[in-house]
Parts: structure tokens; sequence; C-alpha cells
């Protein structure tokens, strides 16, 4: 049995998450702001912290900074939000949160990101937290970077290297990504050669992208239709 802090401004939120986790026969703490939240961990060490992103008082994001400078952040915690972008989750990342779920989170997600948290508190007991919060940002860059690299090394359907390095019609450089992109079109071009490589290794099967890329197969269509990645044509120069 394990000591979960939640924290989130919406009710309904906080109390299925205390059924869930309750059932599992862990001890729940509830906190519905982010003063709240430094109370409960004024008192004790959770073994785990499940905090949301958007509270009205203060946000999740500048609570964990607050944690991290103040030497308080010596438990897991994992990052909740229906609406954040990804640039809020890798800077929660960096900061020091173990795991990002997002809104509505499913069940199986949810109680999969509670073990790790806990497995991996178990871990780190012998070593200080200080210690491992870096690590955790550099293993962050470098997964991005070998995934690009191995995107590299990966034959793929034509006409993607030409989008990810922004030149029309194959006028582009292997596959390179342009760093003179915006921020928002280089992060854009990265998912869309990400998605289509492992549509490409699947044959365009939208169940097994969806466990590869760990995304909800309504999460991922929207996500592809966002990015203009039509499966089905990747799915017939796959084959």
């Amino acid at each position: 049995m394990a000591n979960i802090l939640v924290v989130d401004d919406e009710m309904g939120i906080r109390e299925l998450l205390s059924e869930i986790l309750g059932d599992e026969g862990h001890a729940i703490q509830l906190a519905e702001n982010a003063q709240q939240a430094r109370d409960a961990r004024a008192a004790s060490t959770p073994d785990l912290v499940l905090l949301d992103i958007w509270m009205p008082d203060t946000d999740g994001v500048t609570l964990l900074k607050e944690w991290q400078r103040d030497g308080l952040l010596t438990m897991p915690v994992i990052m909740m939000s229906g609406h954040a972008t990804i640039d809020t989750a890798v800077e929660a990342t960096r900061i020091g949160a173990l795991n990002f779920l997002e809104k509505p989170i499913a069940l199986q997600k949810l109680l999969k990101a509670v073990q790790q948290g806990l497995s991996r508190a178990q871990e780190v007991v012998r070593a200080p937290a200080i210690a491992a919060r870096p690590m955790m940002a550099a293993q962050v860059e470098e997964s991005i970077v070998t995934g690009a690299a191995m995107f590299a090394s990966t034959p793929q359907p034509a006409g993607i290297s030409a989008r990810v390095a922004g030149l029309p019609n194959g006028e582009g450089h292997g596959s390179n990504l342009s760093f003179d992109l915006p921020l928002r079109e280089a992060r854009d071009a990265f998912e869309r050669m990400y998605f289509e490589h492992h549509l490409g290794r699947e044959g365009g099967s939208m169940t097994r992208v969806a466990e590869k890329t760990g995304l909800e197969r309504t999460h991922l269509y929207r996500k592809l239709k966002q990015l203009g990645v039509e499966p089905g044509k990747l799915a017939k120069k796959g084959q």
C-alpha cells in the first residue's frame, strides 16, 4: 500500500481517482489547489503525487518548480492535464516530473503509470533524488536524438524526407530536420516523421501504432489528422 496525493481542482476527478486507487489498496490524500498540496507535502512526504497542471491559484508546473527549488521534489510526480501542449509536458519532465497523463485518463494507463512511479520511487531511495532529475531530462533529450537518428537510417516512404526538410519535391538532404524552421513547424515536422515511421513499420495498422507510441486510438487519429498524415497511403507504400 502506498500513500498517494491527488491534486486536482475538479471534484469529479479527485473522487474518481480516489475511488480507483483506493480500490487498489492505496491510501489517498486529496488537495483541490496548490496551497492544499503545499500543506500536504509539508506535513509528510507522499509516495507518489498525481498533479494537475491547470489550477486556479498556482498551476502544477509552477508548484513542481517550487518543490524542485526547495529540495522537496523527493517523490515521483505524475502530471495530468486535458489541455496541455507538448511543450508543457516536456518542460514538466525537465523539471522532474516522472510521467504525463492526458485527460480523460484511461484506467489501464493510470494504473500502469502509478505502478511505474511507485517502482521508480523504490529504485531511487538508494540514490539522491536531485541527481536523478537531470538524468531524466538528459534521457528525454537522448531519446529524441536517438529517434531522429533511427529514422534517418531507416528506409521511409517516398516524400517524407522532403516534407521534414521543409523543401518541395525531394529537394531536402536526406531526412535531416531543418533547424531554421520556427519551433512549432519543426515540432510538427518531427512528429509527422515519427508517426509516418511507425505507420510504415506497422503496415498502417492503427492498433499496433497506438501500442508502439503509447497513445489511445482516438488521440492517435486526432493527432494524425492534425499533422495531415494519411495512414491508408502509408500502408499501401509499406507493402
